[in-house]
């Protein structure tokens, strides 16, 4: 249920009528469920084991930046640990999630991070505005000067709620150490760097193997990084997902026997051909009363001018659905947070939402060429929006062997 204040729906039907995907599982089956999960397993208080995993006393939690489930699925004969993995079951976790709205890793790690939705942690997009300044603002990797982390995402971490209790470590790239993003939603415990990934996965080794109980956190964000320059389907993008698989195999083979290791993702990614890869601002009614312009290519936020009020977010909405039809939705914020997409929404957070989003449904990408750079037309994978391809993230989850791997 939408707090009281948040505005209500300008026509109840309307989201149904452009059948929008359900909302993410949170509190279910979600991105937001995974170290909540893996701590309650390692008997930490105030946790819920929403996801299952098995009482452990070492949990390893790998996320590998943009694998998507279908991704993963379909290029499995580059996975040959991951694919013995997935072939010996896992009993009663389930082998896939949904990430956060929109499925972008601001909004995804902070969900991650904080066990919260995006309508409570306020990361609600790649770019997003901040009313206070009434200027956009990055969440990810240039944030703004005038912007406190601490204070735009106020909310504890579960790596913080935690450290009291296990010995919490991150292991990641150095860059990532004292970050805004870390700071607003991934801090607390011990943070351990290296470059590359056969040098974290001996950090890691390392840092869990004279610790009790221990809740680690291991991130991987080179196949996102080749999906983004390279597609998803490019012989790169492969290249880094069989790297992913030796990655994961010889965290297997020298992390602690038993340790439970938990492979899962932020979002997915698809391939957007470079025709499809459109200018709106080029398109006076696409822009019609729109003061501020944020997001990603494949979900859009469009702020309007204050006195644009119900009409105008109207009118731009069947702008819209007129310019692309099916391609699309198209909804207003109102209808968003109904729809549950950002889950329970505080007051601070609203405005940060577009009043009116576009969200892509095939493959296509939006750019407002006015605020972002040409080489961001150059970006061949992508994500953002509610398709199966980019939402829907894997969960694998086994017991490290604590040797030279046998799988695969």
């Amino acid at each position: 249920m939408a707090p009281a204040g948040t505005p209500q729906p300008l026509s109840s039907a309307a989201a149904l009528a452009q059948n929008l995907p359900a909302a993410p599982a949170f509190g279910e089956r979600s991105i937001a469920e995974v170290l909540t999960s893996a701590a309650a397993s390692l008997g930490v208080p105030g946790f819920e084991n929403r996801l299952k995993l098995p009482a452990a006393q070492r949990v390893c939690v790998v996320l590998a930046d943009g694998l998507g489930r279908n991704l993963l699925k379909q290029k499995s004969a580059h996975t040959p640990f991951l694919r013995s993995v997935m072939q010996s079951g896992q009993g009663e976790v389930p082998v896939w999630l949904d990430s956060a709205f929109p499925s972008t890793t601001a909004a995804s790690l902070a969900s991650f991070g904080t066990g919260l939705a995006a309508g409570q942690h306020g990361m609600v997009g790649y770019d997003v505005l901040d009313p206070d300044q009434d200027r956009v603002v990055n969440m990810l990797g240039g944030w703004d000067a005038g912007v406190d982390p601490q204070r735009w995402q106020p909310f504890p971490t579960v790596f913080e709620q935690s450290a009291d209790h296990v010995d919490v470590t991150t292991v990641s790239l150095p860059k990532f150490s004292d970050s805004a993003m870390t700071r607003a939603a991934l801090r607390g415990g011990r943070y351990v760097t290296a470059t590359t990934a056969q040098a974290r996965t001996a950090a890691a080794a390392e840092a869990m193997a004279g610790s009790g109980r221990s809740l680690m956190y291991f991130y991987v964000n080179e196949l996102d990084k080749a999906g983004h320059r390279y597609g998803c389907q490019s012989a790169q993008w492969e290249h880094q997902l069989e790297e992913l698989d030796a990655t994961v195999k010889r965290l297997s083979a020298t992390l602690p026997a038993g340790t439970t290791v938990v492979l899962t993702a932020d979002h997915g990614m698809l391939d957007v051909p470079q025709p499809q890869r459109i200018d709106y601002s080029a398109d006076p009614e696409l822009v019609a009363g729109v003061r501020h312009t944020a997001g990603e290519p494949r979900m859009v936020h469009l702020y309007l001018d204050d006195q644009a009020g119900d009409a105008g977010r109207l009118r731009l909405v069947e702008a819209w659905r007129a310019r692309f039809g099916e391609r699309i939705w198209a909804f207003t914020r109102a209808e968003g947070i109904a729809a549950g997409l950002f889950g329970e929404v505080r007051a601070e957070v609203v405005p940060r939402i577009g009043d009116v989003m576009i969200a892509a449904r095939d493959a296509v990408a939006f750019y407002d060429t006015r605020r972002v750079r040409p080489t961001a037309l150059e970006v061949v994978g992508q994500h953002g929006s509610l398709t199966k391809a980019e939402r829907e993230v894997p969960l694998l989850c086994f017991q490290a062997d604590g040797r030279r791997a046998h799988r695969g």
